[in-house]
């Protein structure tokens, strides 16, 4: 057998593989209508972090629409019991539950699983969902990176408001450039702790955030790996 031909082989079966994987996600309990909503369940053994769903209408004869909703919530694994946490945009663990708000969909629509991520980075389903799901989670790495980085440098060479106005000027400098949720985030934390006159204090709530911020960077490096 040539090289060529067992290369070609070797794909075959990696496409056969993926297509013969099934996403553990059920759908149940569609609601139509203004308030419409869906019940999704996790019926596999491992959480699912990442999924998308596609509501499909036929908005008049021969023709079709499709609206897909992505969640990606690996990071809910840090994330989990914050004040601002949102329990939808959460992983789904083994066995669990949850009703997903839709867009308002008319008598007759379907919506059906179209791309599913697993906790071992499995990707099951539509690749176009998946190319999509991967790559926002490459770019969150990265910006959680410019945030750990930045923490990194400021922290051990300055102390109190020095190191908190260091940071401030850092994360409006990349908030102006990059514009992201992670720098936003940092931002705003460190724009909360200049309330507080206690050196000592600052340092403690500075460095609480950073090893926040690095295991939510930690998880980035991980789930944007896909297997």
């Amino acid at each position: 057998m040539s090289m060529r031909i067992f290369f070609l082989s070797v794909l075959t079966l990696m496409a056969a593989s993926a297509q013969a994987a099934e996403s553990p996600l059920i759908i149940s309990d569609l609601v139509t209508g203004t308030a419409s909503h869906v019940r999704l369940t996790n019926s596999g053994r491992q959480p699912v972090t990442a999924w998308s769903l596609a509501a499909i209408t036929e908005p008049g004869p021969g023709r079709t629409h499709r609206e897909v909703y992505t969640v990606d919530g690996y990071l809910s694994e840090a994330t989990h019991g914050l004040p601002k946490a949102a329990e939808r945009l959460e992983r789904l663990m083994p066995g669990e539950s949850r009703d997903l708000p839709l867009d308002p969909l008319p008598p007759g629509a379907k919506v059906e699983v179209v791309a599913t991520v697993l906790d071992d980075r499995t990707a099951i389903g539509e690749e176009e969902a998946l190319v999509a799901i991967f790559s926002n989670r490459a770019k969150e790495r990265d910006a959680l990176k410019t945030v750990v980085d930045a923490f990194n440098e400021v922290l051990p060479k300055l102390h109190g408001a020095d190191a908190l106005s260091a940071l401030r000027d850092r994360f409006s400098a990349l908030v102006a450039r990059q514009d992201n949720v992670p720098c936003h985030a940092a931002l705003d934390a460190v724009q909360t702790y200049k309330s507080t006159s206690d050196p000592a204090q600052i340092d403690r709530s500075l460095r609480t955030y950073a090893d926040f911020v690095t295991r939510e960077y930690d998880l980035a490096v991980k789930h944007s790996q896909r297997r």
